[in-house]
């Protein structure tokens, strides 16, 4: 199938971000693009404003009966109407992973894969190369905040694709680079057990056709086959890249880019939070391993904005500083509330935290309450379930029950905005994955007035 010759294509569930950037890209090659969400959003808005058709009822009617390919995302149910229709009458239906997979096949594909981080890491990269004009076809798993998109397209045929290990997706892709970032558990929904999601990590790793660069320390490194591999850290000199002299200034940092033996001083990131430290010594040490000129790389990094929701300031100022992050697994949380509490050490750190799924609260439970414990107060909202039925027992009450250090209270949406409006908190972090996003423009305005 040549993708960029399909006039007429429709997506179920096309506001998710990796759908939507998908829908971009078949958009670009110039393809009547429609589909059908379950409820409209900034992001669904964007893409009606860029000419596609969407709509947020699942009805038969309204779908494309014209359209030559369908794409819909393993969150829809088996059952959905529209969906079920589409196979009943024989139409090419496939996975948003499948069309990955095609586009992998056709492109030299730099795929990055990790239970966290990989959003950041892939925007960085797909970033340097478009602000170095080597060019990239980016497919990103969040907004960059320099270009206001989460796909853009090159004459080049390199692709940088985030590798979504939900579903299984990222062991279809065919990477000619690849990055691992973590393999903490997550997803055990699909996977089951921890170490059937650690054995497809080491099966995505044996599809690497050219170089693996993975974080320093992962384990079953024994069992990681590639032509070329290399290793990063934070700052462990064991690793083949790693940062040293890492200083903090308003909220960004400078540090130094070792890569065995070699030192590149004075390297400028403006963003906050010093995990993206680790994920720019990632990204880095790809554009290292592609032959990229070093210093325009280096120029590409400080011209890096970020991703929004990741470490994304949205208040900061003498009163008040407001993060908002997309952090919803507990070394997530733990990272995003280390670096907060490093970079602004005097002030009082309050959380709003929405967690993402009842399976992976009754999975992570005692994590979510131990990293929720470096805070000094934190408000818990309701569990958002995306596609999940409700699990008896499982609540927001059960990571409260593990926590131990910090004030806790569990409030509605509603609840946490009067909150905010009451306490004016002067650090207060937003994380979740869910619809907590819809919160920040409110809140925004509250600490902005204050």
């Amino acid at each position: 199938m040549n993708l960029k010759q399909i006039q007429n294509v429709y997506f179920i569930g096309i506001g998710g971000i990796g759908m939507s950037a998908l829908a971009r890209f078949f958009k670009q090659h110039g393809s009547n693009v429609s589909g059908y969400d379950r409820t409209e959003t900034p992001l669904t808005k964007t893409l009606g404003s860029e000419g596609m058709n969407i709509h947020y009822s699942d009805d038969i009617s309204l779908l494309d009966k014209d359209a030559q390919l369908v794409v819909y995302t393993p969150a829809i149910p088996s059952n959905h109407t529209e969906l079920k229709w589409y196979r009943d009458q024989q139409y090419t239906v496939v996975k948003r992973s499948d069309v990955l997979q095609m586009i992998s096949n056709d492109m030299q594909a730099i795929c990055v894969a990790g239970t966290h981080g990989k959003t950041t890491v892939s925007t960085m990269i797909a970033h340097i190369l478009r602000h170095t004009t080597f060019g990239c076809n980016a497919f990103l798993g969040g907004i960059s905040a320099n270009y206001g998109v989460n796909y853009w397209s090159s004459e080049r045929d390199c692709a940088v694709i985030e590798a979504d290990e939900y579903d299984k997706s990222f062991l279809k892709l065919n990477p000619s680079i690849a990055v691992v970032t973590a393999m903490d558990p997550d997803h055990l929904d699909i996977y089951g057990t921890v170490e059937e999601m650690e054995r497809c990590y080491i099966e995505f790793i044996g599809k690497v056709k050219d170089t693996l660069i993975y974080k320093h320390g992962l384990k079953h490194q024994s069992k990681f086959i590639a032509p070329k591999k290399f290793t990063y850290s934070l700052q462990n000199d064991s690793a083949d890249y790693y940062a040293d002299q890492i200083r903090m200034k308003e909220g960004a940092y400078t540090f130094d880019f070792c890569k065995q033996g070699q030192v590149m001083s004075r390297i400028s990131l403006n963003i906050g939070g010093m995990h993206n430290i680790e994920n720019c010594v990632a990204a880095m040490a790809v554009c290292d391993q592609m032959g990229l000129d070093m210093d325009q790389v280096s120029e590409a990094v400080a011209a890096f904005n970020g991703v929004h929701r990741r470490f994304e300031y949205v208040v900061k100022n003498d009163q008040h500083v407001c993060i908002d992050d997309y952090a919803h697994h507990p070394e997530e949380l733990a990272m995003l509330l280390k670096s907060a509490r490093a970079l602004f050490q005097d002030k009082k750190l309050q959380v709003i935290f929405q967690p993402h799924l009842y399976s992976r609260t009754r999975d992570l439970a005692e994590g979510f309450a131990e990293s929720l414990d470096m805070a000094d107060e934190v408000i818990l909202l309701d569990i958002y379930p995306a596609r999940e039925l409700p699990i008896e027992g499982v609540s927001s009450e059960m990571i409260k029950a593990g926590m131990n250090m910090a004030a806790v209270n569990i409030l509605s949406k509603e609840g946490a905005l009067h909150w905010v409006e009451a306490a004016k908190p002067e650090l207060l972090v937003i994380a979740g994955a869910g619809d907590i996003d819809q919160l920040v423009p409110q809140i925004k305005k509250i600490l902005s007035e204050s």
